[in-house]
């Protein structure tokens, strides 16, 4: 997989270590949570290798509270967030159940991670 670098041309808010490029987002299967897609933030956080993988398997550094969040998606079939640790930096978890459009049966769960640090961004216009 090739990792995603702003060009040398990007504006110095694209280059710095905040947005979307540096929030690591995945899609989870079933009850172990199993990575089926992770984005590029998310590939260099935690490696190719976590495709496949449960994420309590994959997600190094990450608490139980943090699964525990994905468990409660995927039970209540609700959109939670929370603030959790990973490397004693704090990290603000959110995720959403993921339905089958056929049957709105929740099948998994997707999700993101933002750092404390990283604010949103504002383009100024």
């Amino acid at each position: 997989m090739i990792r995603w670098e702003p060009p040398d041309g990007e504006p110095g808010w694209a280059r710095s270590r905040v947005g979307s490029a540096t929030r690591p987002a995945a899609m989870c299967s079933g009850p172990g949570h199993v990575v089926v897609y992770g984005n590029p933030a998310f590939l260099a956080e935690f490696g190719e290798g976590a495709i496949g993988l449960p994420a309590r398997e994959s997600m190094l550094g990450l608490r139980a509270d943090a699964f525990g969040l994905l468990d409660a998606v995927l039970r209540e079939g609700r959109p939670l967030a929370r603030w959790v640790t990973r490397d004693d930096e704090e990290w603000r978890l959110t995720a959403v159940p993921r339905r089958d459009p056929g049957t709105d049966e929740i099948h998994g769960v997707a999700f993101h991670l933002r750092a404390r640090s990283d604010l949103p961004i504002d383009s100024g216009g």
